[in-house]
């Protein structure tokens, strides 16, 4: 149910991931994302998502560290790079993740994107250390259904997750809907398309309605999607309103409208075709 900020979706193992999380990508600056997880924790977030290619798996830490917060309340996530893909380089790259962020465990890791040749071997190792109690829960990020498929077929464990690029413009209904017969919970990143569609005219008709800003009506959308989101912000005033989605719903007709602004346009990379 959506009721706050500590709102959580079950997966399918059974554990919660709370609906809105901290994104940190791009944050280079150790004090300011300090300062991000910080504030974000002080809101009331109780997730944080990171990665090892971010390069500030430290400083989400000491942020969590620093915030006071217990951490049994909180929700982290982590995933492994391209690079490190491959059974044993994976649970290397996951043992230096665990000790960048002076963490006992993930609450979740990801296969960042799937590595052609590579993303079963790493799976493998995702479920040896979702076995362990490593790590909570497992699951995988940028990955097209057919990746999916592939996976699925030859693995002990279902992924409990996919985050992909979804936004207005890139609604992926169709990978939404098979991950939703799969029972795989479904993560936006880049949930307001780095601010791109911010100034498309019916958003900013639906937000003067409700008294909100566009970027609150599409994060509204996503979760009425039943989409998990990690909105990115290192300013404490944006990351309280990026929060401030739980006093406002929006109508079967206002989510149509959101829908109709899909155009498959992606701003970030294809799966099918990125080549880092």
């Amino acid at each position: 149910m959506l009721k706050n900020l500590q709102s959580k979706k079950t997966l399918h193992n059974g554990i919660g991931i709370p609906y809105v999380g901290l994104g940190v990508y791009q944050m280079k600056d150790p004090s300011e994302t300090v300062q991000a997880v910080k504030s974000a924790i002080e809101t009331g977030y109780l997730s944080v998502d990171t990665a090892a290619v971010y390069g500030n798996e430290e400083s989400v830490g000491q942020g969590v560290k620093e915030s006071g917060a217990d951490r049994k309340d909180l929700f982290i996530t982590s995933k492994v790079w391209n690079s490190d893909q491959g059974y044993d380089t994976t649970l290397k790259a996951f043992e230096t993740s665990l000790k960048k962020l002076e963490m006992d465990y993930m609450d979740l890791y990801l296969i960042h994107w799937p590595v052609e040749g590579k993303y079963k071997d790493t799976w493998k190792a995702l479920e040896r250390l979702y076995s362990e109690g490593l790590v909570k829960s497992i699951g995988v990020s940028n990955f097209h259904q057919h990746h999916l498929e592939d996976l699925m077929s030859s693995s002990n464990e279902k992924p409990v997750i996919n985050q992909i690029e979804c936004h207005p413009r890139l609604s992926q209904e169709k990978l939404k809907a098979f991950c939703q017969e799969e029972n795989i919970a479904v993560e936006a990143w880049s949930p307001i398309a780095q601010g791109r569609v911010l100034d498309e005219p019916a958003l900013k008709q639906i937000a003067e309605k409700h008294g909100k800003s566009s970027a609150q009506v599409i994060l509204r959308w996503h979760l009425q999607n039943d989409v998990v989101i990690i909105p990115k912000s290192v300013h404490a005033n944006r990351i309280k309103e990026n929060a401030d989605l739980f006093n406002f719903e929006l109508s079967s007709d206002e989510m149509n409208k959101i829908n109709d602004l899909n155009q498959n346009e992606r701003f970030g990379p294809d799966p099918d075709n990125f080549d880092f």
